[in-house]
């Protein structure tokens, strides 16, 4: 195998497929990044993990056919620190030599016949072509509201839905719901035809990250019953479809709220993360205290001490004292786009709201915290 390839591509399509290595596993070829040529004007990088394989195509000038594996840190530093030149990679044995200039490293490698067969052909019988940029903007809004723990909870996967031009995705893990809507230029064969999965969170956000190192302007998935390939310009990523019945998140959705608040998106920022100096890093809790155009915020912790801060707001209902988990909601407000935020309020016990004051179709639910006396 031999090749050369500008640094700025090999470099962008290492970064992209990396995501999918294992660093410490039983296995170390998964530490690794398949290289192989694809013809004489291209070469094709593989990662995998078993649960997501990422391939990406770049462009070169092949000089000799052939496949390696290389470890993808140690090639990733080796990349990035080389001059903005070409880049020759030449096999020798066991070992890769990799020229720009006048660098040279010698690196040793694992034989492509160790490296997992990635399947990459899939049915596009079930498939969808839509704008990537509303699609991973989606992504974004509702990936930190899933499950953290155990990937094949339920809970840890996002529900994606297409009808017609409408994207609706959604996430939860009990204690918060997110749900977002986008209206999306639909390229499909079929854009009559519903669409639906679930995906582990993890992999969309991978898949969000990748997307903004490409400049495709779509995005095309096609899934079987238990696998999805996701086509991005010239990458592909390959993962499985998380089976099961997700909650009918909808229906958890309060639809009349008796009191709302409406305040400005970085005064409340700026607040809550002065107070949450003072609150149990256990229970996250900051109190949020309603009235007379104020929201007053206040935290403690026993063996630190106690904090409030009060910001003006547009509040005229009665006065309501409710807890959140402050991290929820510091997620929610560094996520969403919009200056002016509503909070939708019941009960001190209720699901509450929040949600940007513009058109755009985006809610994150967070369930209170109960206070003690």
């Amino acid at each position: 195998m031999k090749f050369v390839a500008g640094k700025d591509d090999l470099l962008n399509g290492i970064r992209i497929v990396e995501r999918a290595t294992v660093v410490r596993g039983l296995q170390p070829v998964l530490a690794n990044i398949l290289i192989e040529t694809e013809g004489d004007n291209q070469i094709k990088l593989t990662a995998t993990d078993f649960d997501l394989s990422i391939t990406t195509l770049i462009n070169a000038n092949v000089e000799e056919q052939g496949k390696f594996t290389l470890p993808a840190k140690k090639l990733g530093d080796i990349i990035s620190r080389l001059q903005d030149e070409l880049v020759k990679i030449e096999l020798a044995g066991s070992s890769a030599t990799i020229t720009c200039k006048k660098s040279k490293f010698d690196i040793i490698g694992i034989s492509a016949n160790e490296f997992p067969q990635v399947e990459e052909n899939i049915s596009e019988e079930d498939s969808i072509e839509i704008e990537a940029k509303p699609f991973t903007k989606a992504i974004r809004h509702v990936v930190s509201a899933a499950a953290g723990y155990e990937t094949n909870n339920m809970l840890s996967g996002v529900v994606c839905e297409v009808n017609k031009n409408i994207l609706e995705m959604a996430a939860t893990d009990g204690n918060r719901l997110a749900r977002v809507r986008e209206v999306v230029k639909n390229n499909s064969a079929d854009s009559e035809k519903a669409f639906e999965m679930l995906l582990s969170s993890k992999v969309l956000a991978e898949l969000s990250k990748i997307s903004a190192l490409t400049d495709s302007e779509n995005i095309k998935i096609c899934k079987e019953a238990k696998k999805v390939v996701i086509t991005i310009d010239k990458t592909k990523i390959i993962t499985r479809l998380m089976q099961g019945q997700f909650p009918k998140y909808n229906q958890l959705i309060p639809q009349t709220f008796p009191k709302e608040a409406l305040f400005n998106k970085y005064d409340l920022i700026m607040a809550l993360e002065r107070v949450s100096i003072m609150v149990n890093e256990k229970t996250g809790i900051v109190k949020f205290e309603f009235a007379d155009n104020q929201l007053k915020l206040s935290g403690d912790s026993p063996e630190a001490g106690n904090s409030q801060d009060i910001i003006d707001i547009k509040y005229s209902g009665e006065p309501l004292t409710i807890a959140f988990n402050y991290k929820f909601v510091l997620e929610f407000l560094k996520i969403v786009e919009c200056d002016e935020i509503a909070v939708r309020l019941n009960t001190p016990l209720s699901a509450t709201v929040f949600a940007p004051c513009s058109e755009e179709d985006y809610i994150y639910l967070i369930m209170p915290m109960q206070l003690r006396n």
